[in-house]
């Protein structure tokens, strides 16, 4: 069998699409299903859409013989998740007019809206492009939304480091205009050299590719969960260049050994914007033509290093870049944080950091969250800053404008609902998981604050309520939530049902590992009450859950 004939369908899809067009305008003609053709269901993805449906209402709809409620999620494209307050304003609008209402943000610092019906696709698209945003290469297998260190406060010369994250945007997008012709209605180009890709080809990436840039000693980015990662080097306040590591990812497969989380390896350091920008080029050239092309599952950076092995990998980096890295730098993480409450950076701006549980930005009998923040951009004096576990910034405020902002948020019971959380709340971290992910084998977002709620007491009764541990849940293995990099990690494995993974440390330099398999809720709250007992008891002074976990050895790292 020739190589060609081992491709996965997806390739094949990819390289017959004519640009990532393929049949798209046809799909959203058809007004017989809610749903679009199968192949354009992959396109879509590079366009920043999901096909979805209720998974709440399958049931219900086969009992009555009727079609699944299809649905589309679209994704925002925020490099470093950077949002003006009329672009907030226009996000809310939106929301309200063509998805559920609720807006989420997610784990690579930008926003989605869940419910879209087909035929809102397009307008949605339209009205988000009046307000200068796109859903560009947000999905498919394409370098997505490139996240940053999100609070100004790290660094005097964070803005230095923030605009890195649009200039790899920029860089790594790609050629085609399929994305202006369908949904905008641009003419189409008559001379197609225009849009010829030297990066992405006709083959795009072999799978989805992410990068990550961290910001010492804050590792809020999880930079080493990407498959690259830019570690900025600053010294006396002068950004001195980027150690670069590769080779991360934490989505596995339940049963299938062969796919495993792994953290990236640093391989050297540049020194000027050139350098960076050259080595994060090829090395998505390498991946391109190396990666796996017939197992998706074995298809992301991390095993086309393992199956290389790093050493040949720097080589072949370097050949293309045409210069030697440098050694890396020396640099310490000491912490993974979001900065909750209100900071000043040096340059006299101020910064209010809101809980938003898992993202949800919605308006509950409890809280009115989404009411406050409109209330808040309407005013014009802030600007909107996502950060990597799901919350949010309102950022660059004058100080003559601190106190609208307080007594804005005062009123809508957003400070009491940030400031009473407890630290492990502050901590946590779902991914949507059910009704609309299709991967999702158990509950997600919708289960952890009730399960927090329930670990809270145990907590208290053992005088660890202010302890920050980093706790994580997914509904599936593919780790959006980060789970693999928890202190404490859950990962769906069926309906109620969840392995419970410890050891990782509190900097996210260290994977965990599974420590029981498919517990249910009573089986966990259990297991935790007999752990963190032992926990508050033994502890070392500044010991860590995760580093506690392995000194004792719950779970062990050959």
């Amino acid at each position: 069998m020739s190589k060609k004939d081992q491709l996965s369908a997806i390739e094949k899809i990819k390289t017959e699409s004519l640009g990532l067009r393929g049949s798209i305008v046809e799909s959203l003609q058809d007004e017989l299903t809610g749903a679009i053709r199968e192949d354009d269901q992959a396109l879509i993805k590079f366009h920043g859409m999901y096909q979805q449906d209720d998974r709440d209402r399958r049931e219900e709809r086969a009992a009555k013989k009727l079609d699944r409620l299809y649905s589309f999620m679209i994704r925002l494209r925020l490099p470093g998740g950077f949002l003006r307050s009329e672009q907030w304003l226009a996000t809310h609008q939106i929301a309200g007019q063509h998805s559920t209402g609720v807006i989420k943000i997610t784990s690579r610092q930008t926003v989605q809206l869940h419910g879209l019906i087909k035929s809102h696709i397009k307008p949605t698209i339209q009205t988000f492009n009046a307000s200068k945003l796109d859903s560009i290469a947000t999905c498919g297998d394409i370098n997505r939304n490139v996240l940053c260190s999100s609070h100004p406060g790290e660094s005097p010369i964070h803005a230095q480091v923030f605009a890195y994250a649009d200039k790899i945007s920029e860089l790594l997008m790609p050629k085609t205009k399929a994305y202006y012709e369908i949904w905008l209605d641009e003419e189409k180009l008559i001379d197609k050299k225009e849009e010829e890709d030297p990066l992405y080809q006709d083959r795009y990436l072999p799978r989805k590719f992410k990068i990550a840039i961290a910001i010492p000693p804050n590792n809020d980015v999880d930079v080493f969960a990407n498959d690259l990662g830019l570690i900025a080097v600053i010294e006396d306040n002068i950004l001195k260049g980027f150690n670069i590591a590769v080779g991360g990812g934490l989505s596995t497969t339940h049963g299938n050994p062969d796919t495993y989380a792994r953290l990236a390896t640093v391989i050297g350091f540049t020194d000027t914007e050139e350098k960076t920008l050259k080595a994060i080029y090829e090395v998505l050239t390498i991946q391109r033509d190396y990666g796996n092309r017939s197992d998706r599952k074995l298809a992301r950076l991390k095993y086309t290093i393992d199956k290389v092995g790093v050493a040949w990998f720097k080589k072949e980096l370097e050949k293309r870049i045409g210069f030697q890295l440098a050694d890396a730098k020396p640099i310490v993480l000491t912490q993974r944080v979001d900065h909750f409450g209100w900071k000043q950076n040096t340059a006299g701006k101020w910064f209010y950091t809101v809980l938003v549980e898992n993202g949800r930005v919605l308006d509950t009998d409890q809280l009115a969250l989404k009411t406050a923040l409109y209330e808040v951009a309407k005013t014009g004096k802030s600007n909107f800053r996502f950060t990597c576990t799901q919350n949010l910034i309102l950022s660059d405020i004058e100080e003559v404008d601190k106190q609208t902002v307080h007594d804005i948020l005062e009123k809508f019971g957003v400070i009491t609902h940030t400031e009473k959380s407890s630290a492990i709340r502050k901590n946590s971290m779902a991914c949507v998981s059910l009704p609309t992910c299709p991967l999702a084998l158990a509950e997600a977002q919708r289960y952890l604050p009730e399960l927090i709620s329930k670990i809270e007491p145990i907590l208290e009764k053992y005088g660890l309520s202010e302890d920050g541990i980093v706790l994580r849940m997914t509904g599936c293995p593919n780790g959006c939530a980060r789970s693999y990099v928890a202190e404490i990690g859950f990962v769906g494995t069926s309906m109620g049902k969840y392995n419970v993974h410890l050891g990782g440390d509190r900097q996210g330099e260290r994977l965990n590992k599974i420590y029981r398999e498919s517990l249910e809720e009573p089986e966990i709250l259990q297991l935790l009450d007999l752990l963190l007992k032992e926990y508050s008891i033994e502890k070392k002074i500044g010991e860590t859950f995760g580093d506690f976990s392995v000194r004792k050895e719950w779970i062990t790292y050959a």
